[in-house]
């Protein structure tokens, strides 16, 4: 099962990587920061190697800085472009 997820893994990182590379980021968010953080989050844009990710409330923006580096590694697997850092913004 392994070598099937790394497989997996090689096929999203080199869709990302075919992707205008603006959208990159924001196409890769999803995948790097997994499908239950996904479901309450939304990468809204990407400039100057700063991804900005609307989330609900304070809470979630506190929680997920502290994940931020784990998800800058991921992300910067799967982009197209480097990320740099992720900027998470309360929704209004």
């Amino acid at each position: 099962m392994e070598r099937a997820g790394t497989r997996l893994e090689t096929v999203v990182a080199k869709a990302l990587h075919l992707a205008p590379a603006e959208e990159s980021p924001l196409l890769a968010w999803p995948v790097a920061c997994g499908s239950v953080v996904a479901e309450r989050t939304r990468a809204i844009a990407f400039f100057d190697g700063i991804l900005r990710v609307e989330v609900a409330d304070k809470g979630w923006r506190q929680e997920l800085m502290s994940l931020a580096p784990r998800y800058v590694a991921a992300l910067n697997r799967y982009s197209a472009v480097q990320v740099r850092r992720i900027e998470f913004v309360v929704k209004n």
